[in-house]
């Protein structure tokens, strides 16, 4: 599988590409890495360039504490070093925050925006205190248990009990996550900056993606998100909880096919 070493942050990063034409870039979700994918690569890659990456600290990519934004700046650096000027970016949760963050550190390197089950907002108390306890949680028994207690929310009930092949790949993909990167990452969501303030002066073509049953950001949280981003538009995943990409992926790549033909 390739990798890329970034000279100036030292950051090796793994990824995925296929395909030809317009960049298209997928930041994955929390506790995953590229992997989460897989149903996306095929069918995105008839419509454009697209490259998976493995955020800092998950996948093949380099342990780092780099926080969100230093999230940010890592994809920034890797358009960079593959001569990218302009990327279509598609973050999904995690992900999202990290393209939202890109919109605010690095503008210039987007053609458009996908927001994909995500929200500006920060953690409010309860989610923080959470997160603490996670951290612990992870610290005593790893990533796997993390992901076992995070299941019920991040999936819909239609894929928890009626998809198991679903629910396995995704289990194999959060146990294969180092634990110190686990913790480093959930410390930086607990902590990352609101993205509120920023939504305004984003000027570039943006597709924010739900899925109908998310409940950790659900339909009227990305409603909302939309409502602040002026050229916007809000499409709701049929049948998908949060992590939509995986739970419909036929609607998912219909959407962002779709979304990125129109920007040509």
């Amino acid at each position: 599988m390739p990798l890329c070493k970034l000279p100036a942050s030292g950051l090796t990063i793994g990824y995925d590409e296929t395909g030809t034409g317009t960049p298209l870039v997928l930041l994955h979700a929390f506790p995953l890495d590229r992997g989460m994918w897989r149903p996306q690569l095929a069918a995105l890659g008839e419509a454009a360039r697209v490259v998976a990456l493995d955020l800092p600290g998950f996948g093949e990519s380099s342990p780092a504490g780099t926080g969100i934004e230093g999230a940010a700046d890592a994809v920034a650096e890797f358009l960079a070093v593959h001569d990218v000027s302009k990327a279509v970016v598609c973050g999904l949760s995690m992900g999202g925050y990290v393209a939202l963050a890109l919109a605010r550190k690095h503008p210039d390197t987007l053609a458009g925006l996908v927001l994909a089950d995500t929200r500006a907002g920060v953690d409010d108390r309860t989610t923080k205190a959470n997160r603490t306890k996670s951290i612990a949680l992870v610290e005593e028994q790893g990533s796997a248990a993390l992901f076992e207690t995070m299941l019920p929310k991040v999936v819909s009930e239609h894929t928890l009990t009626g998809r198991p092949d679903v629910i396995e790949r995704l289990k194999a993909l959060a146990a294969r996550q180092p634990a110190p990167s686990v913790i480093a990452a959930l410390g930086a969501l607990r902590d990352r900056p609101d993205a509120n303030p920023g939504l305004k002066a984003i000027t570039v073509p943006t597709l924010v993606l739900v899925g109908e049953y998310d409940a950790v950001t659900p339909p009227l949280s990305a409603a909302n998100l939309s409502a602040q981003i002026r050229r916007s538009t809000l499409l709701h995943i049929p049948g998908a909880g949060h992590l939509s990409n995986v739970e419909n992926p036929d609607a998912f790549n219909a959407a962002v096919c779709g979304f990125v033909a129109g920007l040509k």
